[in-house]
């Protein structure tokens, strides 16, 4: 996003894809994502939608985020 003049701040929503979910797993993914935004120096406080899934594209991973932005 930096190339178009963008930054984490202009992202409206994230959509969080999370193999084999389960509410259980709900504290480490909290855990993972406020790791990730203290490194970052990010606030992720933003409208997220959290879906479960059996597998994503990449057969290692395990969670995947996509972020819609708005750019002026």
């Amino acid at each position: 996003m930096e190339a178009v003049g963008g930054s984490f701040a202009d992202v409206a929503k994230l959509t969080v894809y999370v193999v084999d979910w389960s509410p259980d797993k709900l504290p480490a993914l909290g855990a993972g994502v406020g790791r990730a935004a203290e490194r970052l120096g990010l606030d992720p406080t933003r409208p997220i939608t959290l879906i479960g899934v059996a597998g994503l594209g990449e057969p290692d991973l395990l969670v995947e985020v996509d972020a819609v932005a708005v750019l002026p």
